[in-house]
């Protein structure tokens, strides 16, 4: 994101998903054996969204 010329970090940094989010959906993806879940241009809120989507499709599977 650029403001007036200049770069701003924080308006990026809200908006690309984070490292963990995304080490932590790429492993969730590939438990649940839907790896197209993962992909690394995501931002913050529809990682955290996919996220707990697995998680919530991995607990079930696990109750069974």
């Amino acid at each position: 994101m650029q403001v007036q010329g200049k770069y701003d970090a924080k308006a990026f940094l809200t908006e690309q998903m984070t490292r963990a989010q995304g080490l932590r959906l790429k492993r969730l993806s590939e438990e649940a054996y839907q790896p197209a879940q993962y992909d690394r241009g995501l931002s913050f809120a529809e990682a955290a969204r996919r996220i707990q989507v697995l998680e919530a499709e991995i607990e079930l599977a696990n109750s069974f």
